[in-house]
């Protein structure tokens, strides 16, 4: 029996004699042509820290996959550092090259006909943007994640992204010297890789695995790691079967796949941006994944994991050498799915069968976890009437409920100088509004303001209140996505001055502690501020306003 590839359209028929020509200007033989014709998106780029190694790692994907019987092809997306955009205009622009990603690996597979694609990626919006596409085509596809970076060390402490981002914050306290400073920033980022803790970057690479979409224990290796080659040269081999078994991301990501990647996320504490992602790779699917599915979920699956990016104290390779992502999956198979499929062939009940949890000081037991309910949580109330998103792992217990001023700044720079210049006092509730999807637009990340608050001893009684959205890295009581947004005239837009904010995350609540009929006075005289945008970021607004967020 013949076996049809998707590839046959370009290379089989009297009709594709130009094609079949082109593809051996390439080198491919006639032997080539009748393999399965694999495309590798590869996101290298030597300015992003998490994917400088990613050249190197296509080569052994190439390896792995002709050992198997495929012909490999790679093409590059871009790749924006999240670290390097923080806290500029160049933010702006991270959360849009999702959708350019997405849409790049759905032009060259489509263009070119993939028969099945290895994605190849690392950091904060690469990954779910290649999860999207891969959700989209809906061909066979593996991810391969690049690994997380080693931690630095300083005086004897592991350190990495936040100590330097919170560094700031001392050293404008005179806490830290400039040259501690920079002795901070020299030793921060030792090796490539994705940031050491549980931020947004580490967080996607564990989900793609709880998803089913990457091999188990891809996500944790460190980059600098030979065995960060072995399980790349496996995913190419591992891709040309899942041609041959025609395994479809729809036969993996289901709802099923998608509560399983919740409940890992809550159990690690990891970032909140996953509420961004996974509704969007989800939507791809043809799925509604609502951001209250979170909370549900949260309320069950306890937070077990002590990261760093939660407050906690070890990293990313602490979490590998516990077992990563298949140890947590096993100490969580009471309250997950078994029966989801993967990318092996193989569901997750059989996946971790033989799994355990080597540290239970860094993957706590169930009946043990560092808090008893996950590490996210919704607020509801007069202030986010549409909901807002909290981490909780990384709240101070005695923030978890907590009322105070409104200081508002209506754009993250003009807060990060109040911060900065001593003009945010204990107690105070920091509101940054017009940082939303569409008031931003692009929903800039808010590390920098959040690391200044904790760089001046203010974590444990100071709140951040945004319709922009948080770093993994940001720690404190940090409440962002707050909806409606101020661009759309949500109550966030109303805040003056001195305003009491009231926030009660046992109970799920946000409330803005004005009457309601004032509120309504202060907005009916509201206008929008409207921004003159061009290129990207305009094309980018004009589908965030076709969206009901």
């Amino acid at each position: 029996m013949v076996r049809i590839l998707r590839s046959d359209k370009i290379k089989r028929g009297l009709e594709r004699a130009s094609h079949r020509g082109l593809l051996k200007a390439l080198g491919i033989s006639d032997e080539d042509l009748e393999k399965p014709f694999i495309g590798i998106a590869n996101s290298y780029t030597n300015i992003v820290p998490g994917h400088t190694h990613l050249k190197a790692l296509a080569e052994v994907a190439k390896e792995g996959i002709r050992e198997a019987g495929g012909v490999p092809f790679e093409f590059n997306t871009i790749a924006v550092c999240d670290g390097i955009a923080m806290g500029h205009e160049g933010m702006r622009y991270s959360l849009p090259s999702r959708e350019v990603i997405a849409d790049s690996v759905e032009i060259m597979a489509q263009a070119h006909q993939f028969d099945g694609l290895l994605l190849l990626t690392n950091c904060d919006k690469i990954t779910p943007g290649m999860l999207m596409a891969a959700a989209r085509l809906d061909i066979p596809s593996i991810v391969v994640t690049g690994g997380p970076m080693l931690s630095g060390s300083y005086r004897g402490m592991k350190v990495g992204i936040s100590n330097v981002t919170e560094g700031v914050g001392k050293a404008s306290r005179g806490i830290l010297s400039p040259e501690e400073l920079k002795a901070l920033e020299d030793r921060a980022f030792p090796t490539c890789g994705s940031c050491n803790g549980i931020f947004t970057a580490n967080t996607m690479a564990c989900l793609s695995e709880a998803l089913g979409m990457a091999l188990p224990g891809t996500a944790t290796i460190p980059a600098p790691e030979a065995r960060r080659v072995m399980v790349t040269r496996k995913a190419g081999k591992e891709i040309v079967r899942l041609v041959e078994r025609d395994l479809k991301p729809s036969d993996i990501m289901t709802f099923k796949a998608f509560e399983n990647a919740i409940s890992v996320d809550l159990a690690l504490g990891g970032s909140t941006n996953t509420a961004l992602h996974l509704p969007a790779i989800a939507k791809e699917m043809g799925m509604d994944l609502p951001i209250e599915i979170f909370d549900e979920i949260s309320r069950r699956v306890p937070h077990l994991c002590d990261l760093i990016g939660v407050g906690g104290k070890y990293d990313m390779e602490d979490l590998d050498r516990a077992g990563g992502v298949p140890a947590v999956m096993k100490e969580l198979a009471a309250l997950i799915h078994l029966d989801a499929l993967t990318v092996t062939g193989k569901t997750v009940g059989e996946n971790i069968a033989d799994a355990r949890v080597l540290n239970h000081e860094v993957i706590r037991p169930l009946k043990k976890p560092l808090h008893p309910q996950g590490g996210m949580a919704v607020l509801k109330g007069t202030l986010a009437p549409k909901g807002s998103l909290v981490k909780t792992a990384a709240v101070p217990e005695k923030m978890k409920v907590y009322e105070g001023p409104a200081k508002v700044f209506d754009c993250e720079e003009d807060a990060m100088k109040a911060i900065l210049d001593g003009k945010i006092e204990e107690g105070d509730a920091v509101v940054i509004r017009y940082e939303g999807p569409k008031g931003g637009p692009g929903m800039r990340e808010m590390l920098s303001p959040t690391s200044a608050i904790v760089g001046r001893g203010l974590s444990e009684s100071v709140a951040l209140i945004t319709d922009g959205r948080f770093s993994g890295a940001s720690r404190g009581l940090c409440v962002g996505h707050v909806a409606p947004e101020a661009a759309e005239g949500g109550p966030i837009a109303a805040v003056k001055n001195g305003d009491i904010i009231s926030i009660d995350i046992p109970r799920r609540l946000m409330d803005l502690k004005v009457p309601e009929d004032e509120i309504q006075r202060r907005l009916a005289s509201w206008k929008a501020p409207r921004k003159t945008l061009k290129g990207c970021l305009a094309h980018y607004l004009s589908l965030m306003e076709s969206k009901d967020l």
